[in-house]
């Protein structure tokens, strides 16, 4: 293996193996949450390796089994918003968006491996990649409308073109899925045992990356695995949560208890949100539709609350303005869209 100082970045670590270009996310104490810094990285990495011959094929992946990556820097983001304003915290995440776009989009076949925890902005950096790999200790999520901002980095495109409802209830609720249910929600395309994953990045240094792939045996899973309840889509969000409130099932009450608990106006963005990506024609329409979404929120005191309330002083208790579904401002939403 080659080590590539091509990053120049403390949280980004390059290398070369064979034909493989290894972009490894090295974060660990703040399980490689993602910012400015970090996507500035792996820009240098992409942009070094477009037009290199000897690298055929780019691997993302993480220096800890702990997380792929965790998320976005939230209290950056907060810290920007308290001292600049939203104009100025919207462009830092952004630039971010940007860069996820462009491993979208990049020339030559982009692998991931999702190993650990992938929400939100991992979910940007790992699940639009060409070929995306998870494992049993995969936990992957859009859990946005928990801390006041929107499903975004590309994640309400993937929600909206999940079988049937799924999407749309894991985007209300934020809840998370396995492996083998991120591979049933589009979210990846291949789960393989954690332990294979250096046989894995061995075989991908050497072997076109076509090839690699057609060969890996789909892991064994149990055939009793539950598949994620769905929301009827046809219906309006005030029906869903009125169907929620009078079922005795216990998923439904802990459904309930999740949009109880997550921003009113966030549970409403994510659903226009959904809707509006449902009917984008590419990812990047849909990025443009979260990122309307997003500057609006981050415009609102709800995004600052609900960091302070689940990352700064941990109490879990954010106030919501406001604070019922009932009283969210839907018009102001419709014409962010409508913009």
């Amino acid at each position: 293996m080659i080590e590539d100082a091509l990053s120049g970045t403390a949280c980004v670590r390059t290398a070369r193996r064979g034909h493989l270009g290894c972009i490894t996310l090295d974060k660990p104490k703040r399980l490689n949450a993602v910012d400015l810094e970090m996507a500035t990285g792996i820009e240098r990495a992409l942009q070094a390796w477009q037009h290199d011959p000897a690298v055929h094929v780019v691997l993302i992946e993480s220096s800890t089994p702990r997380a792929f990556c965790a998320g976005g820097d939230l209290k950056a983001i907060r810290d920007a918003l308290l001292a600049q304003g939203p104009d100025a915290a919207f462009d830092l995440m952004n630039r971010v968006y940007q860069t996820m776009l462009h491993i979208a989009q990049y020339a030559k076949p982009v692998v991931s491996f999702m190993d650990g925890i992938a929400m939100g902005g991992g979910v940007g950096l790992g699940a639009h990649a060409r070929y995306r790999v998870v494992t049993e200790r995969s936990i992957v999520a859009m859990p946005e409308t928990s801390i006041g901002l929107v499903p975004d980095a590309g994640g309400s495109w993937l929600l909206s073109r999940a079988p049937g409802g799924a999407g749309l209830r894991l985007a209300l609720t934020g809840g998370r899925m396995n492996g083998v249910e991120a591979v049933s929600m589009g979210f990846a395309d291949h789960i393989v045992p954690s332990d294979s994953l250096d046989d894995l990045r061995g075989l991908l240094a050497l072997r076109p990356v076509e090839d690699v792939f057609a060969l890996i045996r789909p892991w064994a899973v149990p055939t009793d695995v539950c598949t994620l309840d769905e929301y009827d889509t046809s219906v309006s969000l005030e029906q869903i949560v009125r169907g929620l409130e009078s079922s005795d099932n216990s998923t439904a009450k802990a459904d309930l208890q999740d949009i109880s608990r997550a921003c009113p106006t966030s549970i409403f963005a994510a659903w226009y949100g959904w809707q509006a990506s449902r009917r984008a024609s590419s990812l990047q329409e849909a990025f443009a539709i979260e990122g309307r979404l997003v500057r609006y929120m981050l415009g609102r005191a709800d995004f600052i609350e609900g960091v302070r309330a689940r990352l700064v002083d941990r109490d879990n208790a954010p106030l919501w303005q406001p604070a019922m579904l009932a009283a969210v401002d839907v018009a102001a939403l419709e014409a962010v869209l409508a913009a």
